[in-house]
Order: C-alpha cells, then structure tokens, then sequence
C-alpha cells in the first residue's frame, strides 16, 4: 500500500511539471532558451520614434518639438544637438556650442509664404526695384510693426521700393494663429523656418538673405534693419543715388572691437566660435545696406562658415572672407539722436526708437514748414 501512495505521488508530480513545461514552452526564444516575452516588448518600444534633428540641413537651434497647449519644451524627452551642449529657446543667456558647428547643419532653410504679397514686396524678381527693405521682428511686436505700417513704410508703395518684416516661426499655437492672420490681412510678413529667438538672430539675417536670393534677385541694393529702427526713405534712396559701386556695404562700421570672453554677457563669444583676439570690420546690425550683386554669395557661403551666435560679427566674417568692401556711412546712427527735424532729416537710419516715439520722428520729418540747411554726409 505504501509503495502504490509513493507511486501515485511521483505520477501527480510528473503531470504537474509537464503542464508547467507546456506553458513556459509558449514563451522560450528558438535560439537561446530566453522569454520571448522580452523581445516582444523591445520591439513595441522601439517603434516609438525618437526625437531626431531633421535631415533637411538637420536642426536649428532651439528647434525642439513642443507641446501645442505650451510653448515650454518636453523635457523629458528631449536629445541634445550634437555638438551643443546647451540649447536654449529663451534670451534670457548667449548661445553655448561645444565646438565649431558648420551653419548649414543648423540652418534649416525654406519660408512660409503662403499669405505673403511677392507681387507687391518684389514683383519681376526685383527687376524694377531699385531698393528692398527687410525688417527684422520678433512675434510679439505687433505694435512695433503696426507703427512702421502707419509711418515710413508708407514708402513701400512706392514702385522701385519693397519692404517686409522678417520673422522665424513658432510652435505656440494661439500666437501663429495670430501671425496667420496678421499676414492675410498686411502680406508683408516673411517667416523663416528656425525658432524665432534672440540667440537665432544669425539665422534670422541668412533667412532673408535666402529669400532675396530666391524671390528677388535682381533688386539692386537691400537694407536690413530692426523694428526699433526709424529709416528715413527719402534720405537712404538720395544716397543710393550718389554711390554706384559694386560688392559693397554701407552702415555704421565698428572696427578694432574685442571679443567678450565673459559668460554672463549678453555678448559673450567662446573661442571655438570666433579665435581671433580682434574682431573684422563689421557693419552694426541696426541696418546697414547690401548692393544686390553680393546677395547669392552671402547666402551660400554663410552656410559653408562655422556658427557664430552674434549676427553682425557672423557678417562681418563672411564680408572679409569674401572680400566684399565695407564703407562707413556717418548717416547711418546705432543709438537715439535728437528728435529735432533737421537732425532727423539728415539721417538715414535711427536705433533705439519706441513705438510710440516713431509716429513724432515721422511728422517731424514730413513738417513743410520747416527748412534745414543741406548738409552733405554722403561719406
């Protein structure tokens, strides 16, 4: 009797391990003996799409995908740009790149020009245009750019003049509903495809260069400018008119200027992006004036220079690679001047200027009752 208990404990215990056998069997791999259970959710997650920089021209800086209900980056999901070791989309801090970085791997090129008005700003490829305006602005300055509409870019209806604001694009969805909207009702907005910021400023200055070279290359010169800016058009074209040389640009020229190694300064500039201990002649970027004839190779060869953060170095760079001439122009001013009508008669371009203040510049310059002696400032 004992030795048929004994027996019939081993069959039970037997059956027990087979049916166990049976159901790991479902789940051991072929070729190793492991779980496939494992490699069934490694598959899963690796279908899940990382966050890589585009291939057109990769990444550009601060370009980071964003929630639509934010403007605040996904942090936890977020990749660094190789060979960037803080990417921000804030002013707040400069730029920090680890290493020299081609700007053709930062830049990502194209524009949104689906309301924009090309007829108007640069019909026939710029061929009946002697003078293109392209104002740099930020999204938010609505009213900056609603003050030059109702003052000096009144002069964009003249047929030999365009002009435009300039913008990057962004991914908060109530303000590009905005900007859409804003651009049905004016068309003067170009919008590149970087991220609209501070620190983008250099890829703010070859987005419009992309875009003369691509819609309007036969204009004969191009003023870039700020929307802090007050241009007095009458004075810039009566220059224009005195100068007929080639490969040239016209501004306010700093020259001899340092580096600013300090990181806690606005303009700091690590030795990787620019080694040399004294800058190049570099026209400010205020608003300097290009001769058309320069535009293509600017565009092209910008992207074939290493980065650097501060647009007006950036240029000043290309310029004397290029051996493109620099010439100083005294009537082109990078600070705030007397709001006296002769004195702003006599310039042609005025920095430092508030929304409010440009509608006063605008109706002293255009007061008949006041006479200025002319003053010869072409040099």
């Amino acid at each position: 009797m004992r030795l048929c208990m004994v027996l019939g404990a081993f069959i039970v215990i037997t059956l027990i391990n087979a049916s166990f056998s049976a159901k790991e069997s479902k789940y051991v791999h072929s070729a190793g003996g492991f779980p496939m259970r494992h490699k069934i959710e490694k598959n899963v997650f690796s279908k899940i799409p990382s966050r890589r920089p585009s291939k057109n021209h990769g990444s550009n800086i601060g370009n980071y995908p964003l929630t639509e209900r934010s403007n605040k980056p996904e942090e936890k999901n977020l990749r660094p740009i190789k060979g960037i070791s803080s990417v921000q989309t804030s002013s707040a801090a400069p730029l920090v790149l680890d290493r020299p970085v081609l700007t053709m791997k930062i830049y990502e090129p194209g524009h949104l020009n689906k309301d924009i008005d090309i007829k108007r700003i640069c019909g026939y490829g710029g061929k009946y245009l002697k003078l293109l305006i392209l104002i740099t602005s930020a999204h938010s300055h609505f009213t900056a750019r609603m003050s030059i509409r109702h003052t000096w870019m009144n002069y964009g209806s003249r047929r030999d003049v365009g002009i435009a604001f300039v913008l990057g694009r962004t991914t908060n969805a109530t303000l590009n509903a905005a900007l859409n909207k804003e651009n049905y009702i004016y068309g003067d907005m170009i919008r590149g495809q970087f991220i609209d910021s501070y620190i983008n400023l250099t890829l703010k200055t070859i987005s419009l260069l992309e875009w003369t070279d691509t819609h309007c290359p036969r204009v004969k010169y191009i003023l870039k400018t700020d929307d802090d800016t007050f241009i007095n058009v009458p004075k810039l074209l009566a220059f224009i008119d005195g100068h007929k040389d080639n490969r040239t640009i016209y501004g306010h020229i700093i020259e001899s200027a340092k580096p600013n190694r300090q990181r806690a300064s606005k303009y700091f500039l690590p030795y990787h992006q620019y080694g040399g201990s004294v800058f190049p002649p570099f026209a400010t970027g205020t608003a300097y004036l290009l001769t058309g004839d320069i535009v293509h190779e600017l565009y092209v060869h910008s992207l074939r220079t290493s980065y650097i953060q501060l647009e007006d170095i950036f240029t000043g760079v290309l310029v004397q690679s290029l051996k493109i001439k620099i010439v100083h122009a005294s009537s082109f001013y990078n600070r705030r001047i007397p709001f006296l009508p002769c004195t702003i008669r006599d310039a042609i371009s005025i920095h430092d200027i508030k929304e409010n203040e440009i509608y006063d510049i605008w109706r002293k310059q255009m007061d008949s009752t006041v006479k200025c002696k002319t003053v010869d400032r072409s040099n």
